[in-house]
């Protein structure tokens, strides 16, 4: 077999990325002056998303080409093939699109890949580093890709429009736009939207799970227009910008909440079920420690 190309389209997308850093934060900064209540910048956090995304860039070196070839390996079990048209792009982009809506939506809704992904919620902060905050456990993401590649599309296809999807959400990761125009934000997703899903403000928690098209949030109930002023980071945030600890902190919080006295289910339920599972308290074994208190339950 030939070898396979693997497009990479955010690797040079890097120096446009540390542009865009320096010009929003002169922005914000603007901002504060004139009076205006955004988060802004702090050098210590700043640092921190980045260490936290150049690390993902090194992780996705390796594993990249394993989930390339996952779905390579799908791609030639099934006989469809939707070829590589306009039309098939066209629906790739709302396929793809809606899978990365499960997949985040999942990723919040279940504590073992909300471990995975609570990296990208911990700062206190919303600007465009924050969207640079990225993970460095990236496996628990890709199956949410593979009906893709059994329906038909390629491989190739199906990574190029993830990066497109990844750049896209780039941009929405700031408080220097306020809105845009109503048509745009009944469809697109946009940085007011997605102010809200980065909130831990009670009504805003869990919602906005899009990537690039809102109307996925609308059309499954999971939408919630921007209101109060949100207030970013976790219900519990993290005393630290140790990116070790950043990467790492809930599967350790997991383990030791299944290592508690209990049954199976319990344990199991303390890994998979929501980040805000408790055990009912009349069930547990006498002397049962409470469950590790969870840095961003589910409203």
């Amino acid at each position: 077999m030939d070898a396979v190309h693997i497009p990479d389209l955010i690797t040079p997308a890097i120096p446009v990325f540390i542009l865009t850093v320096v010009a929003e934060a002169l922005w914000v900064k603007k901002l504060r002056d004139e009076g205006r209540d955004v988060a802004g910048h702090t050098l210590k956090d700043s640092a921190a998303s980045l260490s936290m995304g150049l690390g993902n860039v090194f992780i996705n070196i390796v594993w990249k080409g394993v989930a390339f070839a996952g779905y390579l390996a799908l791609y030639n079990l099934t006989p469809l093939r939707v070829g590589t048209g306009i039309l098939a792009w066209v629906a790739l982009f709302f396929a793809e699109d809606l899978c990365y809506y499960w997949f985040h939506r999942v990723h919040h809704e279940s504590r073992f890949f909300w471990a995975s992904h609570v990296v990208h919620h911990s700062s206190q902060h919303y600007n465009l580093t924050t969207a640079l905050r990225q993970t460095w456990t990236n496996p628990t993401g890709w199956i949410f890709w593979a009906p893709l590649a059994l329906l038909g599309f390629s491989p190739v296809m199906i990574v190029v429009q993830q990066s497109v999807s990844l750049l896209y959400q780039y941009w929405i990761h700031t408080e220097a736009i306020h809105q845009l125009p109503r048509p745009l934000e009944w469809v697109l997703n946009t940085p007011s939207h997605h102010r809200v899903h980065h909130a831990s403000n009670p009504r805003y928690l869990d919602k906005n799970y899009a990537g690039i098209l809102i109307i996925w949030d609308r059309l499954f109930g999971t939408f919630e227009p921007e209101g109060e002023k949100p207030v970013y980071g976790l219900t519990k945030n993290l005393a630290t910008y140790n990116p070790f600890r950043i990467a790492f902190h809930e599967f350790f919080a997991i383990a030791k909440d299944a290592m508690k006295p209990g049954s199976l289910k319990q344990r199991l339920s303390y890994v998979f079920r929501n980040p805000a599972w408790k055990p009912d308290e009349r069930s547990a074994p006498p002397g049962s420690p409470p469950a590790t208190e969870p840095l961003r339950p589910s409203a």
